[in-house]
């Protein structure tokens, strides 16, 4: 395993917004490769990896850096706590894939087992533990609900009387800025291309049937593609007449220098939610709304996303921005001799929200004192791509043979992107798969569908 000291990891880090473990493209376009994987960050990088150990010949291109967006932007957390249903049994699997993946890839990934906790002020909250945690148990998860006197023991120097957590002890932490590129360069040290500022312009075919992609750089013949291009998945599958009913939610995200004295585990209260670091200090984000700010397509979308928007309309703020302008001036079809929108913006590098970063410190310190010591020294928006029943699509796409997506993955695809992206790689080979994929297949975004949200599932008789 390659030891990468501190000092080499900051000098070779993309200099954006945070800094990204920097990954050197190939120097030269592969004329023909198995699968293309579009899109560097966790999902597509694994995807090209669990790939590779296949033997399938395949390239992942990239249109800015390896994890520049999403990927290197979340709170860090690889988790199984208060996971839908739908999503357990991949992020179990995840979990397991987490605890050897800086072996299996042989650089540091930033995996650590600490456990996360979800505190609970009221009964209500505790009921609801109480909920995820039953549902929890029908899949062998290790989470518990504890109470106030071992949560103390768990995190010292809380001051709230909290009534208790729930607790997923085998949970943990990696480190964003360092995992999909790790798994970026462990998928070409097993033969994939990896190809950064290659921007996909677009998918050909051949009798209703993917035979290339053709990129800023030249052309790559392909028997399959992987679209997994987070927030630009939308409108690469719009140039192929595919509609793909996803939208976008801005969060964000803090870190400050090294603190003692601060919580191992990973914890979420109301209004907070963090997350120690390699470096001993913390991520913290705010996690009790996230922003929405309406584009042309929040319109075209609009029956898709309103029963979820209707169940969580006080946890996303709706805002008309310029980002609204920006997308309605965007090219949705070009030539593929043209620049392409995915060329105009490299990395998305939104502006952070304030207002919410100042609020998750406020509730932070309330809850622990320690953290009026804490220097905030960095802070980062991005962008997530969001599905109307918030999970993700992993699956062929059957009105053009060869073609397959794996997006929309809503907040939850650093934690579960190992994992989803052995579950790509074996839906694309037509192996068996390691868990159930009918969950997450794109059929059942099919315009006219109901999506069905995790408060439908409590309805159902559970199995």
């Amino acid at each position: 395993m390659r030891n990468w000291a501190t000092s080499r990891l900051v000098a070779q880090m993309v200099t954006m917004s945070p800094p990204v473990q920097k990954v050197p493209s190939d120097p030269r376009l592969p004329k023909q490769v198995d699968v293309v994987v579009i899109g560097g960050g966790i999902v597509g990088a694994s995807t090209a990896f669990f790939l590779a150990r296949k033997g399938v010949s395949v390239a992942l291109c990239e249109k800015g850096e390896i994890g520049g967006e999403q990927s290197s932007r979340n709170w860090g957390w690889c988790r199984t706590l208060s996971r839908d249903p739908r999503e357990l049994p991949l992020a179990i699997e995840s979990l397991s894939i987490w605890r050897q993946l800086n072996e299996l890839t042989g650089r540091e990934t930033g995996f650590r087992q600490c456990g996360i906790l979800s505190l609970c002020a009221t009964e209500a909250e505790m009921a609801d533990a109480r909920r995820t945690d039953d549902e929890a148990r029908l899949y062998q998860s290790d989470a518990r609900m504890i109470g106030p006197d071992e949560l103390r023991r768990l995190v010292p120097g809380t001051e709230k009387p909290w009534l208790g957590a729930h607790f997923a002890p085998s949970d943990g932490r990696a480190e964003p800025a360092l995992a999909a590129p790790a798994i970026a360069e462990g998928a070409r040290d097993l033969g994939a291309h990896v190809l950064t500022n290659c921007a996909v312009r677009g998918v050909e075919t051949e009798a209703g049937a993917v035979s290339r992609v053709v990129t800023e750089k030249g052309p790559i013949t392909c028997q399959a593609v992987v679209l997994a291009g987070g927030v630009w998945s939308r409108l690469m599958c719009h140039s192929l007449g595919i509609r793909l009913p996803q939208l976008n939610v801005q969060g964000n995200v803090m870190r400050t220098a090294p603190l003692d004295g601060g919580p191992e585990v990973s914890v979420r209260g109301r209004g907070f939610g963090l997350r120690k670091r390699l470096d001993g200090g913390y991520n913290i984000a705010y996690g009790l709304s996230n922003e929405a700010q309406i584009v042309p397509d929040s319109f075209r979308y609009l029956f898709d996303f309103l029963p979820r928007l209707m169940i969580e309309r006080k946890s996303v703020r709706l805002r008309l921005g310029k980002r609204f302008w920006q997308e309605a001036l965007d090219a949705r079809a070009w030539a593929m001799d043209e620049v392409s929108p995915f060329e105009r913006t490299r990395i998305l590098d939104p502006k952070v929200i304030q207002s919410d970063m100042d609020a998750a410190l406020h509730n932070l310190r309330a809850a622990f004192p320690i953290f009026h010591k804490a220097e905030i020294v960095d802070s980062w928006g991005g962008l997530i791509d969001a599905t109307p029943d918030a999970v993700p699509v992993i699956s062929a796409v059957d009105e053009v043979p060869g073609f397959f997506l794996s997006t929309g993955y809503s907040g939850h695809g650093f934690g579960i992107g190992p994992g989803a992206g052995r579950l790509t790689a074996e839906i694309v080979t037509g192996d068996a798969t390691v868990v159930d994929p009918a969950p997450f297949s794109f059929n059942r975004l099919r315009k006219g569908s109901k999506p069905v949200l995790k408060q439908d599932l409590r309805q159902l008789p559970l199995r």
